[in-house]
Parts: structure tokens; C-alpha cells; sequence
């Protein structure tokens, strides 16, 4: 199980100025409550367009700071730089395996050229 970032207020903030947050009343089973409140929130950052939603909790201030970290680990995600990869030579058995092979079918193909010549 992976353990997720933590992010201090003032982060959290900052980031909701940059993001367009709207409350919404979810659909789905949780009866009359579920139905009356505006408990659920989408947070689309404005400069990427990225959108995390947030309903587990029946607290909009709660949904609020969850669909803003999750907007922050995409976008920390984002922004990370993958490694090259670094490629690797084979095997000096691998290399012998591939030429015995090759060896092979080299000497079928010249035994059966010989079949055919007489």
C-alpha cells in the first residue's frame, strides 16, 4: 500500500486559487441525505485542465481538501521526469545461443541446396 503526500494548508491553498472548485450533489445509494446536500466537490486546475472529484466524505470543507490533494499528486506526477532508459548489452550466452541459430539454419538451407543440385 502506498502512502499518500501530505500537503500543508498554505499549499492547499494556493493551489485553490489556482483551481476552480464547484460544490455538486452527488447521484448513486446514500438515500435522502446524499440526495439533499451538496457534499461532493470537482476541482479542475485552470492552466491544465486536470479535474479530481472528491465524495467520500459528507463534509463539502473535507471533499474540498481531497479533490485539491489529488489534484497537487497529479500534477506532482506530472512533473516529474522520467529516467532514460539505459540500454544494456545481451548476455555473451544470449549472443552465443542467437549465432547457434543462425549456425543452424545456415547449414540446413546449404544441405538442402545441395539436394536440389543433383
Amino acid at each position: 500500500m502506498t502512502t499518500r503526500p501530505r500537503f500543508d494548508d498554505a499549499e492547499l491553498e494556493r493551489l485553490a486559487r489556482a483551481c476552480e472548485i464547484q460544490p455538486y450533489r452527488s447521484s448513486g445509494p446514500g438515500g435522502q441525505k446524499k440526495n439533499k446536500t451538496e457534499s461532493s466537490v470537482r476541482a479542475r486546475h485552470l492552466a491544465t485542465g486536470i479535474t479530481r472529484i472528491a465524495t467520500e466524505s459528507r463534509s463539502q470543507s473535507r471533499n474540498r481538501q481531497l479533490a485539491l490533494e489529488r489534484v497537487a499528486i497529479e500534477l506532482a506526477r506530472r512533473a516529474k521526469r522520467r529516467r532514460p532508459r539505459v540500454a544494456t548489452l545481451p548476455t555473451r550466452s544470449a549472443i552465443e545461443r542467437r549465432l547457434e541459430s543462425k549456425h543452424r539454419a545456415a547449414r540446413i538451407k546449404r544441405e538442402r541446396r545441395a539436394s536440389t543440385d543433383e
